[in-house]
């Protein structure tokens, strides 16, 4: 609640200029309508001192916003993502199957600061998925299993498009996600060891992303990084007097997207 408090003390303090031509108004602003997309990215999960998973992701993104004379805005996101990474941990293992799903629903609203700035705060509310498939055996022998990834989160965060000549905009993004809470759900049971699955609870941690996208008429792409750093979660038992945690863990995403606006 904190973070959304100062999100709307943002929406305050920042004062909206004089207008300016409404054709320059147009580049600097949340556009309405749909784009899509894709995004490649390099990816590191790692429970220090315990496992990591690294490798390539391909994903396709999508969105659709809304605007009004008052320039607020409203916009939903998503995306899924496809990997196919390594393990190191207990041994290694190659081609683990890992998805993340992903969807987020936003509000906010375009400032002019001046002919060529324009500044766009929002806060809202994401949901992250992931499954992760590890069964099989690692190069030691070890047991692999599947994990379920659930994330509640609220971003904060500010869009500054500059204009860059006739033709351009350049739209840097810095973004702060509040971690509300977790679920990772273990699948213990796929090691047939007798093991119940592990149904853990997180709820201390903290997000960021940043992106530097280029505009240009309905296109626009650019880099992008995300980033999860997720606390050690309760423990719960698993059978013969044992209990499972889910360790403190960070997520590192980075990669280049590009979207078409319809």
């Amino acid at each position: 609640m904190k973070k959304v408090i100062l999100a709307a003390a943002l929406f305050a303090t920042i004062h909206t200029p004089v207008a300016t031509q409404a054709g320059q108004r147009d580049a600097l602003l949340t556009k309405d309508g749909w784009d899509l997309g894709g995004q490649t990215a390099t990816y590191h999960y790692e429970e220090p001192d315990f496992a990591k998973l690294t490798g390539e992701r391909i994903g396709v993104v999508g969105a659709y916003a809304g605007t009004d004379a008052s320039h607020f805005y409203s916009r939903i996101d998503g995306r899924i993502s496809y990997g196919s990474l390594i393990y190191e941990g207990s041994g290694t293992q190659d081609n683990n199957p890992d998805w993340i799903a992903e969807v987020r629903a936003v509000v906010g609203k375009d400032y002019l600061v001046s002919d060529n700035v324009a500044l766009s705060p929002y806060v809202g509310l994401g949901y992250r998925y992931l499954f992760a498939d590890g069964r099989g055996y690692t190069s030691t022998g070890a047991i692999g299993y599947r994990r379920y990834s659930r994330y509640f989160y609220v971003p904060v965060g500010l869009t500054l498009r500059i204009r860059a000549g006739d033709q351009w905009v350049i739209a840097p993004t810095v973004e702060y996600d509040a971690f509300i809470g977790g679920t990772q759900v273990t699948k213990l049971s796929d090691t047939g060891l007798g093991y119940a699955d592990a149904s853990n609870k997180q709820d201390d941690g903290y997000g960021y992303r940043v992106y530097l996208m280029a505009e240009h008429g309905p296109w626009s792409f650019g880099p992008w990084l995300q980033y999860w750093n997720i606390k050690d979660s309760d423990i719960v038992p698993i059978g013969f007097g044992l209990g499972a945690l889910e360790p403190a863990n960070w997520t590192r995403e980075y990669g280049l997207e590009f979207r078409y606006r319809f």
